[in-house]
């Protein structure tokens, strides 16, 4: 190895290219290996309820660029005009410019892109200072549960949108082995939870093979998550963007064997 970074991506294939396309102008390798796939939730009658009623939120929280995507597709089909009151916010820059695209105002943090980060937003605090404030959060199936659990520690009523479900590609076995090798990879990125537990899923038996190799994750609860894995080299990006993670990889070096 020549001392510099080769690592496997693992976003969506879009992202993956894009990230590849940053890293590369960087002299770093990268392949793709897409571990995350999405696809549209069908709506149900208390969904489109929670979209009718959006006016009754202080808050609404989009959570990843394809719940940005949906979420105004749907914002389109009952809302000809978006209604004044909810503030929007998102955990990421990528997913706050879909909606600012689109043309509603939306804050997100400049500095992380966790639900810790969120919640130290003054905009974010700021929404929530009304007599009975309610935070609507448009997500996939699952996930900011920490989010969820900090706003109704202060009282405040959450209610969730599940908007699209998420699933693990199929691959053969061995894969992520065969292509670390065939690739001579010596690092791997994740940009979410659900990532690195696929990560881990896919890896199955080989992941004692793989478990010693720097792993970069986008926040400190993924990191822990990744240490409770049993993951050895944990690289903390403080961030899932393109960016952070860049800016990781260039304030790193590989262990040489």
């Amino acid at each position: 190895m020549d001392g510099c970074w080769r690592v496997l991506i693992t976003r969506p294939a879009a992202d993956n290219a894009a990230l590849g396309e940053l890293l590369a102008r960087q002299g770093i390798y990268s392949h793709g290996l897409p571990l995350l796939d999405m696809r549209p939730l069908p709506e149900t009658p208390r969904e489109r309820d929670l979209l009718l009623n959006l006016d009754r939120y202080s808050t609404v929280v989009v959570v990843s660029k394809p719940a940005a995507r949906l979420a105004l597709q749907r914002l389109d089909r009952y809302w000809p005009q978006p209604p004044l009151k909810p503030q929007w916010f998102t955990v990421g820059e990528g997913s706050g410019a879909i909606l600012a695209d689109y043309g509603l105002t939306v804050h997100w943090p400049l500095s992380g892109d966790d639900s810790e980060a969120l919640l130290a937003l003054p905009e974010f605090a700021r929404s929530l200072q009304q007599p009975s404030p309610r935070v609507l959060v448009m997500r996939a199936d699952s996930g900011r549960e920490f989010l969820a659990q900090q706003l109704s520690k202060q009282g405040i009523e959450v209610d969730f949108l599940p908007l699209y479900q998420r699933f693990l590609p199929e691959y053969p076995a061995g894969t992520l082995l065969k292509l670390i090798r065939e690739h001579h990879l010596n690092g791997l990125v994740v940009s979410s939870e659900q990532g690195l537990r696929n990560l881990r899923q896919l890896a199955a038996q080989d992941w004692q093979s793989l478990r010693d190799l720097p792993l970069f994750v986008p926040s400190p609860r993924v990191a822990q998550t990744a240490r409770d894995l049993g993951a050895l080299q944990v690289i903390d990006c403080r961030g899932a963007s393109n960016l952070a993670v860049q800016a990781a990889l260039a304030s790193s070096r590989p262990i040489q064997p």
